[in-house]
């Protein structure tokens, strides 16, 4: 054997280890992957964590069931694509990834999508799309009329109240200089707030705020603030090891409602039934 045949053939055969060592590799990694469908089958259960945001996530204070666009989008899929029951899980938006990631659900409901949350969890297509708007009462003093610019409302003396860990809360955070930031644990929470005047502005997610705009006509004031403090599509959250494939068949699922107008029905339906109840 001459001596570039030797090199050649050595060549050859380190080549040949690299790709049986990626290949192994590839396995290894694939056999890392989580199966979350099967393992809720095994189980029978799709578990879901909600944390309450109306239209998206409702909790009926008096029965504790739950309701609204994004349950109903988990309950059909597990029921009709899995043959298993929905469990919802109780958590609030601080503690909805940490729950997620920790094992506690299988699904996270209703969270916006951004960069650095998809470095901690994977997400599906969003059925829908959200942004931030403002409530405030007409005849508060202390903003002018016609207030519309963020500067308006970034003034000391002014508080606006927002739901703690949630993603308007990190919209203000972010932008806020001069006026009070209060962070509340809960939508009613922050709701009472305002009509209390303990704040001065209400601030969170549009469809939410439209709500309860809706339901105190006589003296609510909606702004959507200039230049817009986010416009995010509103997913669902899942590990960061769930297999693609997986992830792909609820993707299915989802673009499926969307083309049919379903996502659309349901948020009038959801939109229109939690004025209602507000008003009872």
């Amino acid at each position: 054997m001459n001596k570039q045949f030797g090199i050649s053939l050595k060549k050859t055969f380190a080549a040949g280890m690299l790709l049986a060592t990626t290949m192994v590799s590839g396995l290894s990694q694939a056999a890392d992957y989580e199966p979350l469908w099967q393992d809720a089958q095994d189980r029978g259960s799709l578990r879901c964590g909600a944390a309450v945001a109306p239209p998206y996530v409702i909790r009926d204070p008096k029965t504790g069931e739950y309701s609204g666009i994004y349950v109903d989008l988990c309950r059909e899929f597990a029921e009709q694509h899995l043959g298993v029951k929905a469990e919802f899980m109780d958590t609030t938006w601080d503690n909805i990834i940490a729950g997620l990631q920790a094992g506690k659900w299988d699904i996270s409901l209703a969270l916006n999508r951004k960069p650095k949350r998809a470095m901690a969890v994977a997400f599906s297509i969003s059925p829908m799309y959200g942004e931030v708007s403002f409530v405030f009462n007409k005849d508060n003093s202390k903003l002018p009329e016609d207030s519309s610019k963020l500067a308006d409302f970034d003034k000391k003396g002014i508080t606006l109240a927002v739901m703690s860990g949630t993603v308007q809360d990190q919209a203000v955070t972010d932008v806020i200089k001069n006026a009070k930031i209060l962070r509340l644990p809960a939508n009613d929470e922050t709701r009472l707030a305002l009509m209390s005047r303990r704040a001065d502005v209400l601030v969170d997610m549009a469809d939410t705020n439209r709500i309860f705009a809706a339901t105190n006509k006589d003296w609510s004031e909606t702004v959507y603030p200039e230049p817009a403090l986010l416009k995010q599509g509103i997913a669902n959250g899942l590990r960061k090891n769930v297999a693609w494939s997986d992830i792909e068949a609820f993707n299915i699922f989802l673009e499926e409602k969307i083309a049919k107008g379903d996502i659309v029905r349901m948020t009038e339906f959801y939109t229109e039934q939690s004025i209602a109840n507000a008003k009872k």
